[in-house]
């Protein structure tokens, strides 16, 4: 094909020069406005997931008093929403790495809008319950996208500060978003609080067609129509010289002895299990469970434990605030240290400090300001632990498992969010005290710090080397 070419690497050009790979000198040149401009709207995409999270939690009290419902109803109707992540995220991870993240986004962005405008019309709880599961599908596929387009066009340098701005972005959207839903919800009724997310929602769509790009991994890899022109308009975007020419394609015979050498893998749910990839899958799914398990315990049962050890419902609240301002903090914080220790290492501490923080945290119950400091703390930590599962499982695997690797990643961590509220109930229920119960979620984002430690730096880097070799088209 005219736009392939059999020069080696070497002949292709230097850093910087227009033969060389444009995954690389995204790499490796200063970030431009352009890629902070693709953060920015991963960021806005992001926080659509937290303001829905909490739209729904927010009308709770108004939807249980309209259709009547019992607490176990209301119950699964708070968990609808992350059931439909959680599937859309293992779904629709290699759906993307097969027609692209970014068609992969647009077609996400109108199954969410519909399901929140959806949301609205419903007339009781089975029909809201179908509806936020729609909702959720496309939050799960948004999440597969933008996960991988954020870590994929920020440089080596920045990527863990990129990527810690997109994963703030779930705090300033559930801040925003929950305080504008409480307001709407006085004047204009539960169902507004829908509209708005559903409105917000075709802005996001209308921002994702007119400014984000293919990621260039999938270009390169995947070769769809016009790939070198796509990945051409983007090197321009970028600030980056024309790329001359896609590397020579390896032959059928070539691709399967890579395959059986270990040097490359087949695209699909499949290769997560591969030689290459066990290992790095296992722990990963590990530390994802764990840590979104605390997670989601942290930001769904604060204020309850706390009303239950003793502080009034609003101080409650007002802790719970103060775990979503921790949580902006954090995620920004994770980025900044990454800019000096590995990825890993540093979310090997925070997930630490975050199990220790949780037992300080409950165990001052009776200390109003300690409460309002340590929620500030725990939120910063934990959310600073979600940021870096963000940055590094992009990280862990080669660009044709890229969205499957994250896409299945995000989605067993949502499993440890749907289950973490149900247990929690569950053990008080039985006789916890919210001491014994914080304590023991502590434990459970501890197994993150062992999993963390058995997933050595080589692994990820050994997984990378021959995908990036073979794609740039090393000639035999």
């Amino acid at each position: 094909m005219a736009q392939h070419s059999t020069a080696s690497p070497a002949a292709q050009g230097t850093h910087g020069s227009p033969g060389t790979d444009l995954r690389d000198r995204i790499e490796r040149s200063p970030m431009g406005a352009y890629q902070w401009l693709i953060i920015g709207v991963c960021t806005f995409l992001n926080a659509l997931d937290g303001y829905d999270v909490l739209a729904m939690a927010f009308t709770a009290n108004p939807v249980s008093e309209e259709f009547a419902l019992s607490g176990t109803t209301l119950g699964l109707l708070l968990s609808a929403g992350l059931i439909g992540m959680a599937i859309g995220s293992l779904t629709l991870g290699p759906v993307a790495d097969r027609i692209g993240r970014r068609p992969m986004t647009l077609i996400s962005l109108i199954v969410n809008a519909a399901g929140l405008f959806l949301s609205a019309t419903a007339n009781s709880a089975a029909e809201l319950g179908v509806w936020r599961i729609v909702t959720g599908l496309g939050i799960g596929g948004i999440l597969v996208g933008t996960n991988v387009l954020s870590s994929e066009y920020a440089s080596r340098k920045r990527r863990g500060l990129a990527v810690s701005i997109y994963a703030a972005g779930y705090g300033v959207g559930a801040s925003l978003g929950g305080t504008a839903a409480v307001g709407m919800i006085e004047s204009l009724g539960w169902r507004s609080v829908f509209v708005l997310g559903g409105a917000l929602t075709v802005v996001a769509l209308v921002l994702v067609f007119a400014l984000l790009p293919e990621s260039a991994a999938y270009l390169y890899t995947r070769r769809p129509a016009s790939a070198l022109q796509k990945l051409n308009r983007v090197a321009r975007r970028v600030g980056q010289p024309a790329v001359e020419a896609l590397p020579a394609e390896r032959t059928k015979a070539e691709a399967a002895a890579d395959v059986a050498a270990g040097r490359s893998e087949k695209a699909g749910i499949g290769a997560l299990f591969s030689r290459k990839n066990l290992k790095i899958t296992v722990l990963v799914w590990i530390a994802f469970f764990t840590v979104m398990f605390g997670f989601y315990f942290v930001n769904s049962w604060t204020p309850k434990l706390l009303t239950e050890s003793g502080l009034t419902q609003n101080q409650g609240v007002i802790a719970g605030i103060m775990l979503t301002l921790g949580g902006t903090i954090g995620s920004i914080l994770f980025g900044v240290l990454t800019a000096r220790w590995s990825t890993r290492g540093v979310l090997f501490w925070f997930t630490i400090a975050s199990a220790v923080a949780m037992t300080l945290f409950i165990s001052s119950a009776s200390i109003i300001w300690a409460v309002f400091a340590l929620g500030i703390v725990v939120g910063m930590l934990i959310n600073g632990c979600i940021a870096g599962l963000y940055v590094l499982t992009p990280q862990s695997y080669g660009p044709q498992v890229r969205s499957t690797g994250a896409g299945w990643a995000i989605g067993i961590g949502r499993v440890g969010a749907i289950l973490a509220p149900m247990i929690t109930g569950a053990l008080l229920d039985g006789g916890w005290t919210p001491q014994s119960i914080y304590i023991g979620v502590g434990l459970v984002v501890l197994i993150a710090t062992v999993a963390l430690f058995l997933l050595r730096t080589a692994d990820v880097e050994a997984n990378h080397a021959p995908d990036r070799r073979i794609s740039e088209g090393a000639a035999s």
